[in-house]
């Protein structure tokens, strides 16, 4: 963590206040806090440091090495199979990319902030979400009833564009009729993609996704990236290439011309889930994010949790045995946990490094890790809402999320949407989402590391600062900033032919693999389902 005192420019050196030739400038002094998510513990298992000696043996029968949503969910189904003698190391961050954080009573997310209702082939979701209460009726039905205060209520979702705010993420105010005509001609194809299925008789693009279609005809959609499928297809719109980019840049953390068309496509034809109470394809979210809902499934579980993080593990006699440390202010501690079972709930760019001889799974980090996008996550504690731009006619009022037609920026999430007060809060809390898509991935962690924190801030608010200009700095009482320099695999082209992803995927023995990794691509229900069944696998 650093924290520092520094200025923040509030407006353009050289811009003009509105009716005078006077330059204007503001200065507010904020005292900021940027988290390196993993950086101490990453660069101690990469510069191998030498250890202590463990200061304990701790025995269990299975132990769980990673608390992201995968070793959460693996918890919690080892609970509902009648394990009880489980322990979770944590890694670096408790919830991984699903962490939170609060200024005093404003929850906010530091990672993931929704999650899609989960359409019928998602049973071990809709199972989650039914144990926990957040689905209240007919959990398996076509159309389930959800708790309402987690479906996200309008208004959802906005654009400016054009120096204006409109509805909806896709451009369309001032667009050419033929660039709309290409719009609805694209996402007529969306709703035909969603009902195909392959001649195996299975779903083209469903979650889990190894329950999607092998047919050949749609697995030939990972050779091309998504650009080259949309210009096949005589896709011309610089608007519908800005969106399908900008889901990309989203979901996947890189620009659509690095993403497999596969795994583009999937973005938007497996979310079609339903509800009773809701609209076709409505989301959950929570103010702190998915921390909540995974924070719901820990006390589910009622799982020991200890801090640490795992730097070997490998096979024993008995089972398997895992050497652990922690961090305190530079100083390292170890200790031994000795397990029947072993879950490897972490990335596998991590288990490359801790997991002895992993290459006998037929995983060879050279050739079948993948790149992983960074990402950063700034929360802007707000003393009061900054005053919206008016511009158009009816312009839509601040919505959930709101984006910036522009790169690399993702927009903002409105913490404070769901609250159901009668008055809005006097505070709220903006949070902004950074893909350094805009650069390569080593180049964007190096540049992470090594930026002023002056520097991480301006990036981090230059869509608010579009958004609202100079008036957005008084309205900031504080700042946290989260770097995740590996926030999520991408999904290259190919990346559905990983024979090192599929070696490991059909690991079932002392040690088991559980993480959105094992799919090429970090989203909820993939890291649920690899927990689901490691949890299945250990119980045995």
């Amino acid at each position: 963590m650093l924290r520092r005192s520094f200025l923040v420019w509030a407006g353009a050196s050289g811009l003009t206040a509105a009716g005078s030739g006077l330059a204007f400038q503001r200065w507010q002094e904020i005292t900021p806090t940027v988290h390196y998510v993993g950086r101490d513990e990453g660069h101690f298992l990469r510069d191998r440091h030498a250890l202590p000696p463990p200061s304990q043996v701790i025995h269990t029968d299975i132990a769980i090495l990673g608390s992201g949503v995968a070793g959460l969910t693996a918890a919690w189904k080892l609970k509902k199979l009648g394990k009880r003698d489980v322990l979770m190391i944590d890694g670096p961050q408790p919830y991984g990319n699903a962490a939170g954080g609060a200024f005093g009573e404003y929850a906010y997310p530091t990672g993931a902030h929704y999650l899609p209702l989960p359409s019928p082939e998602s049973v071990h979701v809709r199972e989650i979400l039914a144990d926990l209460g957040i689905i209240q009726k007919d959990a398996f039905a076509e159309k389930p009833y959800y708790d309402e205060r987690f479906i996200l209520h309008a208004p959802e979702e906005r654009l400016l564009f054009n120096g204006h705010w409109q509805d909806g993420f896709i451009p369309t105010e001032g667009v050419p009729q033929w660039e709309l005509d290409e719009h609805k001609r694209f996402f007529d194809e969306v709703q035909r993609l969603r009902q195909l299925r392959g001649a195996d008789g299975r779903r083209v693009f469903v979650f889990p996704t190894v329950m999607s279609s092998e047919d050949p005809q749609w697995q030939a959609l990972d050779d091309i990236s998504l650009k080259q499928w949309m210009e096949r297809n005589g896709y011309k719109s610089p608007t519908l290439h800005w969106y399908l980019n900008y889901c990309c840049r989203d979901d996947y953390g890189t620009r659509y011309d690095q993403v497999s068309a596969w795994a583009g496509l999937h973005y938007y034809c497996s979310r079609w889930g339903q509800a009773a109470n809701a609209g076709n394809g409505a989301w959950l979210t929570w103010p702190g994010g998915l921390q909540p809902l995974v924070a719901g499934m820990e006390r589910a579980a009622a799982i020991q949790r200890m801090a640490g993080t795992v730097v070997s593990l490998k096979k024993t006699a008995d089972g398997v045995e895992a050497l652990c440390f922690k961090l305190e202010n530079g100083k390292a501690t170890s200790y031994l946990v000795r397990a029947r079972k072993a879950i490897c709930a972490m990335p596998t760019y991590v288990a490359a490094r801790v997991v002895e001889n992993i290459g006998d799974y037929g995983f060879d980090a050279s050739k079948h890790a993948p790149e992983y996008a960074p990402w950063m996550v700034a929360n802007f504690l707000l003393k009061r809402f900054p005053e919206e731009l008016q511009g158009g006619a009816n312009p839509p009022p601040l919505c959930w999320d709101n984006v910036v037609y522009s790169e690399p920026g993702l927009g903002f999430v409105v913490s404070t949407h769901q609250d159901i007060r009668q008055q809005p809060p006097q505070k709220t809390v903006f949070s902004a989402y950074v893909a350094l898509s805009d650069r390569k991935a080593s180049t964007a962690r190096h540049w992470m590391a090594s930026a002023r924190p002056e520097e991480l801030l301006a990036l981090a608010s230059a869509d608010l600062k579009t958004a609202y200009g100079a008036q957005f700095a008084s309205c900031v009482e504080r700042v946290d900033i989260t770097l995740r320099g590996h926030a999520m695999a991408v999904p290259w082209p190919h990346f559905r032919s990983n024979a090192g992803m599929k070696a490991l995927r059909e690991v079932d023995g002392p040690i088991l693999f559980a993480h959105a990794d094992l799919s090429g691509f970090s989203v909820f229900e993939e890291a649920a389902w690899w927990g689901y069944r490691a949890a299945e696998l250990a119980a045995k």
